[in-house]
């Protein structure tokens, strides 16, 4: 018999062989223990809490950025605003000794000779000319006689005293002022009131 069993042993088919469990199938797979898991879990929290503080920070990043393009879109703006206001600045100033001397002649002339009056009519219309263009290009006059004194448009040679108008009135312009959209270019030289 102990032959025959080893015969039957021998013999069995490679089918039986597989039916049958072997030792190793027979034990249950092992789990990862609980702490494992944990640690996993724990692992990928604290990741994602990392992004999502580094995604915060891009975001912030991000406007920030786009708010200093739009501060730098709005000074480049304005700074070519200015440009194309104030580019005649300087030419403006060169041309107002010129206005004043036209001024001064007509103010020299006797109003009452009629052999000076077409003079007097042509420095009046070259003058006009004059004051028509600057006002094309935004240059308006100062000339503030009976205002109150402005020491952002004004520059007081000195002060007469007189009880008839108001203190710090101007009582009297010695030269015209001048504005170049807005911004003064030659303040007015005046004379002003005091008590």
């Amino acid at each position: 018999m102990s032959e025959n069993s080893e015969n039957n042993h021998e013999e069995k088919s490679p089918q039986d062989q597989v039916d049958q469990p072997s030792e190793s199938q027979t034990e249950p797979p092992t789990e990862p223990s609980n702490t494992e898991g944990l640690d996993s879990v724990e692992i990928l929290q604290a990741r994602i809490e990392t992004l999502e503080e580094e995604l915060a920070s891009a975001k912030d990043q991000n406007l920030r950025t786009q708010a200093e393009m739009q501060n730098i879109r709005r000074r480049a703006q304005a700074d070519v605003e200015k440009a194309h206001k104030f580019a005649l600045e300087k030419f403006s100033t060169e041309l107002l000794p010129v206005i004043d001397n036209l001024e001064r002649a007509l103010e020299t002339i006797p109003p009452d000779d009629a052999s000076t009056k077409p003079i007097e009519e042509g420095i009046s219309l070259t003058l006009k000319s004059f004051l028509d263009v600057i006002a094309k290009f935004n240059m308006t006059v100062i000339d503030p006689a009976g205002e109150p004194f402005d020491p952002q448009m004004h520059q007081a040679m000195s002060m007469i005293e007189n009880k008839e108008v108001e203190p710090n009135t101007v009582l009297q312009v010695v030269q015209k002022g001048y504005s170049l959209n807005g911004r003064v270019i030659r303040a007015a030289m005046v004379m002003v009131s005091k008590n």
